[in-house]
């Protein structure tokens, strides 16, 4: 988000409303920079859902306050959907000011509570959400997806229509090069295992850790074959908690490592998986896929086939795809990787990886804002 509104203050006089402390730093605004204004914001860890929730409630109508002050006719608001109900009071705020708004949708509510089980799809919440989905949609100028398969789910609401649809894929933070294997990587040097399967993220409720634990235990005969597990979030703590109770030989736990040893904890598995519950297409795209792609490295995707990054994976050739909750066909997916000359494949995420850049990203962007700065045809000043 900082980069999407540095890029918009070179068309604009862009504010951006951060809940993250600290986001003011400490350097003067020079040039072209967007100005910073913090709202109050506090956020219990996930866990503590109650707290939670309460507190991005607060936020919510800190942020729904804030904008009625600061928004004028003609504006822009433009949003995402952390925490899942700052669009509600983004769209309704731009929409009681006269201004014109866009929604970048990362997650899919009331999907992502369905899908990871903390919600029924047919609970009074989820049909509550999805009765406030509609009228926002309704009052939307454009919504920005990330990933092509989520324009089937959106389509089910009646007032959203193919033409408030943008399709602008994140993009890949690490340069793209080839990195090959180095048995001196410290991350590397934890086995002596010739191929290494990796783990990384952060893993919340979307997300089905257990899986990969499952199959290294059906692995753990396997000495060519090493899990590293790193990441943070309830699924982390979980496959941490699995391990001191297994002591599986063929895992090595490792905690969140800092953003500038990010590559090289990256570059130290053969393989990586990304590994998703039931039901994730059209409702959530992995960020984290795109670095996989940069450093040259396959990907092993637990996923439904027609979700984005397994759209990926199959256009280009870039690993393998296994049916959400088959831990037996994931172990037999490791072990078919670690007898496969996988360097063909690094040579096609690579490639892949020229697709997803900051700077195709950032053409989007920049034409987004414009189109809701001009209006969309046929609406209103």
């Amino acid at each position: 988000m900082a980069e999407i509104a540095g890029e918009a203050a070179r068309d604009a006089d862009v504010l951006v409303l951060s809940g993250t402390p600290g986001s003011l730093g400490h350097r003067a605004r020079t040039g072209t920079q967007p100005r910073i204004e913090e709202i109050r914001n506090r956020m219990p860890e996930k866990r503590a859902l109650a707290r939670r929730a309460t507190a991005e409630m607060l936020f919510t109508l800190r942020a729904f306050v804030t904008l009625l002050r600061r928004l004028r006719r003609g504006d822009v608001v433009v949003t995402v959907t952390a925490p899942f109900t700052l669009p509600y009071a983004s769209v309704a705020a731009a929409w009681l000011r006269g201004a014109r708004s866009g929604l970048i949708m990362h997650d899919l509510f009331p999907d992502v509570l369905v899908m990871s089980g903390l919600i029924k799809p047919t609970s009074l919440i989820a049909r509550a959400i999805r009765i406030v989905n509609a009228l926002m949609f309704l009052a939307i100028d454009i919504i920005i997806t990330i990933g092509r398969d989520s324009e089937r789910l959106l389509l089910l609401y009646r007032g959203l229509t193919p033409d408030k649809l943008r399709f602008i894929p994140n993009w890949a933070t690490l340069p793209v090069a080839i990195r090959p294997v180095d048995p001196q990587n410290p991350f590397r040097r934890i086995t002596a295992a010739r191929f290494v399967v990796g783990l990384s993220g952060n893993l919340g409720f979307t997300h089905d850790p257990a899986i990969v634990f499952e199959a290294a235990r059906s692995l753990r005969e396997e000495i060519d074959i090493h899990f590293l597990l790193s990441g943070w979030g309830l699924g982390f703590e979980a496959l941490k908690q699995l391990q001191a109770e297994a002591k599986l030989p063929n895992v090595s736990p490792v905690d969140r490592v800092a953003d500038g040893e990010l590559e090289v904890l990256l570059v130290a598995a053969d393989v990586w998986i990304i590994p998703y519950r039931k039901n994730v297409a059209g409702i959530s795209v992995p960020s984290r896929f795109y670095n996989l792609l940069a450093v040259g490295r396959p990907v092993i995707l637990v996923s439904e086939p027609e979700a984005e990054a397994a759209l990926i994976v199959a256009e280009n050739r870039l690993g393998w795809v296994v049916k959400p909750g088959a831990a037996d066909q994931l172990a037999q997916v490791i072990r078919l990787a670690s007898r496969t000359e996988i360097s063909p494949m690094a040579a096609r995420a690579m490639a892949a990886a020229g697709n997803f850049t900051r700077e195709r990203a950032m053409v989007g962007y920049r034409g987004v804002v414009a189109e809701l700065l001009r209006g969309r045809e046929g609406s209103s000043s």
